[in-house]
């Protein structure tokens, strides 16, 4: 007796992706329209992981190239624009063809992807850091040599130490290892995506801990980036112990 079409539809459901392959060619035969749907489906589906997959083995080119020299960790930054927070370092050393699908340079996720990446890099790295610079820190030394000392914050705390390090287009001046700046590495490297996603989450959260406590700047929307309601709430309520005096000169 055939299965009707809501059971064949709950077993597609259920099957991971590596079973899928065999469960359109078991049904392939089966002249029900809504099967043949159901296998269109699931197999465009396949072709999408596979396109993913291409992807993420492009990304990975660079930690196969540098890793005969060591191990590599990549790093990137968060929040070097905004007018108030922490400038943020991540810093992440993956297992060699780890599979994190969707691993990408975390402007190009939403919200809730960047979320569960980081729960899973957390989860599937051999090792993560981030490293911070406070507005004052900013404010005393310039946000680029503030990014610097957070970065290499970030990777003091790996373990192991890594030997080589991929860097989003920056070299890194108190960093003794092995340096390869990529131009938007974020987009070209895993690790350094990796990096970027654990670095805006983290920032991102803190902004949101900043807004329960000063909610009238509106932290938790614009995360301290200059949108016109930010600058408003700077002329309206003056500079917070947060902001960088370096950057609101012009609002105040």
């Amino acid at each position: 007796m055939k299965k009707s079409i809501s059971e064949i539809k709950k077993e597609f459901a259920m099957a991971d992706s590596e079973m899928l392959p065999a469960l359109c060619k078991r049904y392939a035969e089966d002249e029900r329209a809504g099967v043949a749907g159901l296998i269109a489906q699931y197999q465009k589906k396949l072709e999408r992981l596979e396109a993913e997959r291409s992807r993420l083995d492009a990304m990975r080119e660079y930690e196969r190239r540098y890793a005969g020299y060591g191990v590599v960790c990549g790093i990137d930054e968060a929040g070097r624009g905004p007018l108030a927070g922490p400038v943020v370092a991540g810093a992440v050393i993956l297992p060699q063809d780890c599979e994190i699908l969707y691993l990408n340079d975390s402007k190009k996720l939403s919200e809730k992807r960047r979320e569960e990446l980081y729960e899973e890099i957390r989860e599937k790295a051999v090792s993560w850091a981030v490293g911070m610079a406070s507005p004052a820190r900013i404010d005393e030394i310039n946000i680029l040599r503030a990014t610097y000392e957070a970065m290499a914050q970030a990777v003091s705390q790996l373990a192991p130490a890594p030997q080589v390090s991929l860097n989003d287009a920056v070299r890194i001046p108190q960093l003794s290892i092995m340096q390869v700046p990529i131009i938007k590495g974020d987009a070209k490297s895993v690790s350094i995506a990796a990096a970027s996603i654990m670095a805006k989450v983290t920032r991102d959260r803190l902004m949101k801990e900043y807004d329960a406590v000063m909610s009238q700047y509106g932290f938790a929307s614009h995360k301290g980036y200059g949108s016109a309601a930010h600058i408003e709430a700077i002329r309206k309520y003056g500079p917070s112990p947060i902001h960088r005096k370096s950057f609101i000169g012009n609002f105040l």
